[in-house]
């Protein structure tokens, strides 16, 4: 076993050691945060959580309540690419691929260009911006394709370990936000 698929089973290890009551509550001074970060910034692509990540609908809901422009990722799985869609409600959401919640009865596709920064869900990070994903490297071609985005991490604080392992095509965070804190990088 890889020293990556290593820590990616102790990390989620991690996450799933938190009770459903425990996310709930970090999810929600994650969630407080994350807008206090984001209130400045007009067109945001944000993942919809599945279980057990920081969960983000609350979050995506404020956000399109205050009139910003909010887009998802769409999970294309033969390309290993992803899509984006405007989302207009999260009531348009329902489980995909990988059990993600995805806009696909009322796509609307979005240029990366429209976008100003990516709100990106994580298994793992560092103190130096680091991140660890699922491991398909969905986000890291993403955005190694648009380098122009603002890239903002959500993580119960539990999920930082001391060195993420990297390669030359993991992209580097600008930020992370946890329950506790808002680092950058």
């Amino acid at each position: 076993m890889t020293d990556k698929a290593a820590l990616r089973l102790e990390l989620k290890e991690r996450r799933f050691a938190l009770s459903l009551g425990e996310r709930r509550e970090k999810g929600c001074r994650i969630t407080a945060l994350a807008e206090s970060v984001l209130k400045d910034r007009q067109s945001i692509l944000a993942y919809a959580a599945k279980d057990p990540e920081v969960e983000t609908l609350v979050l995506i809901n404020r956000l399109i309540s205050a009139g910003k422009t909010v887009s998802v990722p769409i999970i294309e799985k033969e390309t290993r690419t992803l899509r984006l869609s405007l989302l207009e409600s999260v009531a348009d959401l329902e489980p995909s691929t990988f059990n993600v919640p995805e806009p696909l009865a009322k796509e609307k596709p979005v240029q990366p260009s429209e976008i100003d920064c990516v709100v990106i869900p994580l298994l793992g990070f560092d103190r130096n911006g680091n991140r660890i994903g699922y491991g398909a490297g969905y986000y890291d071609r993403f955005l190694a394709d648009n380098p122009h985005l603002e890239k903002i991490g959500l993580a119960y604080a539990c999920q930082e370990v001391d060195a993420v392992p990297t390669e030359e095509n993991d992209i580097r965070l600008d930020a992370v936000i946890t329950e506790s804190e808002i680092i950058r990088f």
